[in-house]
């Protein structure tokens, strides 16, 4: 099938290099002309396992183009996959949907399907269809459908083509049955529901994994206090097929693109309506303060970071990507410079991002582990990376000049620490060597 896609971020672009993957002809669109030249050359502008892989195999039913106009005239089926950025007041920015459902609205020259895959609050594609038909100049059907997506950064490229289900949101059988013949080659379960239906299930799913998360944390948190381990009573959690294995990690709080901006943003749409989700929202004031758990473990080692050197092990929100969307390190590290702390941080692809968020030319940028923590007065592990959880822990007694290292993502079993005279505290476990 002949398809568009507007937008190449995330969602934009994983969505189209994966549908050309199964043979459809995708034409994906953006406005910055610098980032489709380098996309007509296989190169992928964001950081994402196998994505520039897939890419250049399927070159053949790609095209990069910023002419809305070619990709979106003749298209019998476009995306949409633009952001929807956190306003203010916690809601939803829906701009740049409206401007894209806009251009579709006044370049479509053939009946098609317009997809809202970007993350919308709920109504939205009703609004949306209503817009574009006010809007349209030419005589022709345009159907719209909303398709959520489920893809997490780090492994989008697995979650789009082997998804765990495919939601599509229609009021008519038509786009359905298009859809349908769109995803034919992809094996996941395929429910079919209303729009407000599908725009719900991706505010519930997100929200329900928030909820998992900051639970965690609180019980993580009281573990320390009556001397429980949080990974024993997670494994024994775990086992419950009813409450399941995953997103039981306790730690210093979710990040990304998703649960932060969907939390935020279903509760405004809660309070808008004059309801209160009393549950998400608890699960937000947790998750801003499980961010500064790193920092108050710091305090009983240290008055203030006044001339400390401090190593910062992981800037991005998690494992896989050099997204840094509400990750802890950027609430984290201004906090330490404030008080006057040299930084020095390694990220194996984060930095150049960290640079372009936070431009201190006070902070040093690592180019490995070693270099981060030698002389170091305390060490904070932010990102639970492959190269931090299989490094030796017998080198932060060796580089750092006070071996305390305040673990936030649990990389280590405790027993590595034992008689070793290096201080590890981590989430929701005792202390190791405690000063």
């Amino acid at each position: 099938m002949k398809i568009a896609v507007a937008g190449t971020g995330y969602v934009g672009l994983v969505t189209g290099v994966c549908l050309a993957s199964k043979g459809h002809d995708v034409t994906c669109v953006d406005i910055d002309e610098d980032k489709v030249q380098v996309m007509k050359q296989g190169i992928s502008p964001i950081y994402e396992p196998g994505l520039s892989e897939l890419m250049k195999e399927n070159m053949e039913h790609l095209t990069f183009t910023t002419d809305y106009v070619s990709a979106y005239k003749d298209a019998e089926v476009i995306f949409i996959g633009v952001g929807t950025p956190e306003k203010q007041d916690g809601s939803a920015n829906l701009t740049y949907v409206y401007q894209v459902a806009k251009q579709i609205a006044q370049s479509a020259k053939r009946d098609c399907v317009v997809v809202v895959k970007s993350t919308v609050p709920i109504g939205t594609n009703d609004k949306l269809e209503s817009y574009i038909h006010d809007k349209q100049k030419a005589d022709v059907n345009i159907y719209v459908a909303s398709n959520p997506e489920f893809l997490a950064q780090g492994t989008a490229v697995k979650d789009t083509l082997h998804a765990s289900r495919i939601v599509i949101g229609v009021e008519s059988e038509e786009p359905g049955e298009i859809l349908q013949r769109v995803y034919a080659d992809f094996e996941a379960p395929k429910l079919i529901v209303k729009r407000r239906s599908a725009e719900m299930v991706k505010y519930a799913s997100n929200d329900f994994l928030a909820l998992k998360i900051s639970y965690v944390n609180e019980i993580a948190n009281l573990c320390e206090t009556v001397g429980a381990d949080i990974t024993e009573v997670t494994k024994g959690m775990g086992y419950d097929a009813r409450i399941g294995d995953r997103f039981l990690n306790a730690g210093i709080g979710y990040g990304g693109s998703c649960f932060p901006k969907d939390t935020k943003a279903l509760s405004w749409l809660a309070s808008f309506n004059d309801k209160e989700i009393r549950t998400v929202k608890a699960a937000i004031e947790v998750n801003d303060s499980q961010k500064f758990k790193l920092i108050k473990k710091a305090k009983k080692y240290y008055e203030d970071f006044l001339f400390l050197n401090v190593a910062i092990l992981g800037c991005t929100f998690k494992p896989g990507t050099d997204d840094l969307r509400e990750a802890p390190s950027l609430v984290n590290v201004p906090l330490l410079l404030e008080d006057g702390a040299h930084v020095r941080i390694w990220d194996p692809v984060g930095t150049d991002n960290f640079r372009k968020k936070i431009p201190n030319q006070k902070i040093q940028y690592c180019e490995s582990i070693d270099e981060a923590l030698v002389d170091a007065d305390i060490c904070f592990i932010f990102t639970e990376w492959d190269d931090v959880k299989k490094y030796d822990v017998q080198k932060y007694k060796q580089l750092m000049k006070t071996p305390i290292v305040l673990d936030g993502r649990n990389c280590y079993g405790l027993d590595a620490f034992e008689n070793t005279g290096i201080t590890y505290a981590s989430v929701g476990r005792p202390t190791v060597n405690d000063r």
